[in-house]
């Protein structure tokens, strides 16, 4: 297959062509910066991905990347490339706001340890990406800073809760983008949008941020979070190629003991020579996936074929159907805790969007699970991780949809009851990975009626290098547009700002 043309713009490299340039001294950090500054200015205000971009800090910063070059200076692997941070995500100088209006006036001290790694590799933070109140919704909608919108179809959800990051890259606004995954909030935006999403294994990448402080009437009070966050939560990497996801993974990998989940050292994971066993799971039960899903399903078999791996298709695998009903119970029960301030502090839609995650959790587990049965799936979780490790070992991975369906139209979780509850279903590629830590990615396959269509690859806990190369083996075939073409269907009004 003939390589593609270079781009012609700088706002269209990807992350590794990008930091390329830049330490050859082809092109400068600040030209660099400055393209994908106009990008923005071009972009952002349709699809309103991007918050808070503050030219001159970042023109600022890669001039000052450009110096080091100039003097000599060891630079890191991302050196000079923009990327977006979230706005749940702790950037000194920046409110950590997660779409809320009571925490936009309160800017952090401190860098989280993801954003940290991502600077010590050179990397420029370039804009904050959207996200919907509290990062819990698989849409991107807030009473902060709006709706974001996917490029490729105005209409359609860009994803949650990484939808700012997803419709960024997509549109060319940065070539790389950090976000966080405890039900698909990764992996879900990048299939909307037509990128590449990265969910590590728990503890690869540091979790580690200072504590959040909110103030009360009783006074500033430390927030906790619950055993889903510490156990199920990761950040990771998106990017519009599997090689800038691979990049920004080894920079991002921070083994760090604040973490409470945090490994003292990555294990290395090299892969003996021959075919990977790949199986592929087309659905759970009675559900059934649009044509389209089953579409990019089949050519993602036949392109990890061609590349000579053994693909079988199972017809069944209760395993992770049981793993997204464990979600759905540990998940929500954790996140009953937090319906207080949720109440207070969140919008509409938050509400509403959880009264239907609730509503779908109660079908499975009724309305007030007990404490013994939530004690019960914890202890069912570590059985199931262990099951599926011995069945992955290291030469297997699943192959599996994203969603049973494309992605869903706009605020379809709180505009209809009964559909927000038919959605967790449709999820289970996505709920039914973080409750057992295990990485995953998802890679575009094709495009089908002007949308995007992507699929997961699961590997063996710390195989994040095996689930990378299926994903490989799939985008070098599939040949998927790497940049939104620019004629996207505007179904909606722009990008919404309060």
């Amino acid at each position: 297959m003939a390589s593609p043309a270079r781009p012609t713009e700088l706002w269209q490299f990807g992350a590794a062509e990008l930091a390329t340039a830049v330490r050859s001294r082809e092109v400068s950090a600040v030209e660099a910066a400055q393209s994908c500054l106009d990008r923005i200015e071009q972009t952002n205000p349709a699809l309103n991905a991007l918050a808070d971009v503050r030219p001159d800090e970042v023109l600022a910063a890669a001039r000052a990347a450009d110096d080091a070059l100039a003097g000599g200076k060891e630079v890191g692997p991302l050196h000079g490339v923009p990327v977006s941070i979230k706005i749940n995500t702790e950037q000194r100088g920046y409110a950590t706001s997660n779409g809320l209006p009571a925490l936009a006036h309160s800017p952090a001290e401190h860098d989280a340890a993801c954003v940290s790694a991502l600077r010590d590799a050179g990397a420029l933070p370039l804009g904050r990406s959207n996200a919907p109140a509290f990062s819990l919704r698989w849409f991107t909608s807030n009473a902060l800073h709006g709706r974001t919108l996917n490029p490729w179809d105005h209409g359609r959800t860009p994803g949650g809760s990484s939808g700012g990051a997803a419709s960024s890259l997509a549109a060319g606004m940065t070539p790389l983008a950090q976000g966080n995954d405890i039900g698909g909030s990764i992996r879900f935006p990048a299939a909307c949008c037509g990128v590449v999403g990265l969910r590590p294994t728990v503890g690869r990448i540091s979790d580690w941020a200072p504590p959040a402080v909110i103030d009360t009437p009783n006074g500033p009070v430390e927030m906790s979070f619950p055993p889903t966050v510490h156990l199920c939560a990761v950040q990771g990497p998106l990017g519009r190629t599997v090689t800038d996801v691979r990049l920004a993974l080894r920079a991002m990998t921070t083994p760090d003991l604040r973490d409470p989940s945090g490994v003292p050292a990555v294990p290395d994971r090299p892969r003996a020579a021959g075919p990977v066993k790949v199986r592929m799971v087309r659905t759970l039960g009675t559900l059934k996936n649009h044509p389209a899903v089953d579409r990019a399903l089949d050519r993602a078999a036949a392109h990890l074929a061609d590349a000579g791996h053994e693909i079988e298709e199972l017809t069944d695998f209760p395993l992770l159907a049981e793993a997204s009903r464990l979600w759905a119970l540990l998940l929500t029960e954790d996140t009953r805790s937090l319906l207080p301030t949720v109440e207070q502090l969140g919008d509409d839609d938050i509400r509403a969007a959880l009264a239907g995650h609730f509503a779908a959790a109660a079908q499975l587990w009724g309305e007030q699970p007990s404490l013994q049965t939530y004690i019960d799936g914890w202890a069912r979780r570590a059985t199931l991780i262990t099951r599926l490790q011995e069945f992955l070992g290291r030469d297997t991975v699943l192959l599996t949809p994203v969603c049973a369906e494309p992605a869903f139209e706009q605020d379809a979780d709180v505009t209809d009851p009964e559909r927000s509850k038919s959605l967790a279903s449709t999820m289970w590629p996505m709920t039914s990975v973080p409750i057992l830590g295990f990485p995953a990615v998802t890679v575009p396959v094709l495009v089908d009626e002007g949308l995007p269509f992507s699929v997961q690859v699961i590997g063996g806990r710390f195989e994040e290098e095996l689930v990378l190369e299926m994903a490989h083996d799939v985008e070098t075939r599939a040949a998927v547009p790497q940049l939104w073409n620019g004629t996207g269907r505007e179904h909606t009004e722009a990008g919404r700002r309060p």
